[in-house]
């Protein structure tokens, strides 16, 4: 069965938004992540306007990490202290962001900054990724101890405003989850992701925090960060398509709760191996996009 999206100004199966909705909230809950980097490229395949997919997905992401926030708040795996501070930082990255995206529009090139960014993303996050879990699988390294951490380094050890997390045992100036919420508010605003394959890794290897605390840490930022998106998208950009982010919103509740429940028994460097197979399998996807050509060289659409 197909639905009309009226911002968008096209027809699509509204199965397969149920299925990215699904999709997307499964690894919201199991991972951390908003599913954005995965649910933003194929809509773009599905032919939706790059403008509508970024705007539409700032709004899918509230309620998606709300879902999925409710099943780690419940196991203690929120620091709402830190996910307060990045979600400072994460409202400033979206006003810059949303500048970003306005200039990009004036110019013309939304359609390739989007495709090149999600391709050097994801290539360099899901390569590493992959490196490290395999090494770890096979046992030819270790997790990173407690001295690499980059929060312990002198020079981070040395920034001011200091704060206490106690959630997550740490004592670190403010000044690093801040920066954190930044890229994470810049992905959200131009990308329509939430950043977390970025923003969670980050949490654990250069402040330290505890995995499953840093998911959950993760999606309760994005609520704040991915709301004020979504009203600037919504107002500036009239870019916010409601019947697109109801379906997909429909499939990510019952997602995320879904990856919720599998977190508990899938975890550690299989997970995280796991989801680095997934981010380069978009990113072959969005490059085999960017440069192949298509099966039709010319289009005509009548209205």
């Amino acid at each position: 069965m197909h639905i009309y999206l009226p911002i968008a100004e096209m027809s699509v199966p509204v199965e397969s938004l149920a299925g990215i909705g699904l999709a997307m909230g499964l690894l919201s809950g199991l991972f951390g992540v908003g599913g954005g980097f995965l649910a933003t490229p194929i809509l773009l395949f599905m032919g939706v306007p790059p403008s509508v997919a970024v705007g539409t997905q700032a709004c899918q992401l509230v309620a998606t990490s709300m879902t999925g926030v409710l099943g780690h708040w419940r196991r203690g795996n929120v620091d709402v202290r830190m996910g307060v501070v990045m979600a400072g930082g994460g409202v400033v990255g979206v006003i810059i962001g949303a500048l970003i995206f306005r200039l990009l529009q004036y110019i013309g090139q939304v359609d390739l900054f989007i495709a090149a960014s999600y391709v050097v993303l994801l290539g360099s996050i899901g390569g590493m990724m992959m490196i490290e879990s395999a090494m770890i699988v096979l046992r030819r390294a270790k997790p990173k101890a407690s001295n690499d951490i980059l929060a312990n380094r002198p020079f981070f050890q040395n920034l001011p405003y200091k704060m206490r997390f106690a959630h997550s045992g740490l004592y670190i100036s403010a000044i690093l989850p801040v920066a954190i919420g930044v890229i994470s508010g810049l992905l959200v605003s131009v990308l329509g992701i939430g950043g977390g394959f970025i923003t969670v890794p980050a949490m654990i290897y250069m402040l330290g925090m505890p995995g499953l605390v840093a998911a959950g840490t993760t999606l309760f930022q994005v609520i704040f960060v991915s709301g004020v998106a979504c009203i600037i998208h919504a107002t500036f950009n009239h870019s916010v398509d409601m019947i697109l982010g109801l379906v997909l919103i429909g499939g990510g509740v019952v997602g995320a709760q879904v990856g919720v429940f599998i977190s508990r028994h899938f975890k550690g460097a299989p997970a995280r191996l796991t989801l680095a197979v997934i981010i380069l399998g978009v990113c072959i996807r969005m490059i085999a996009v960017m440069f192949l050509p298509p099966d039709q060289m010319f289009a005509m659409d009548v209205r």
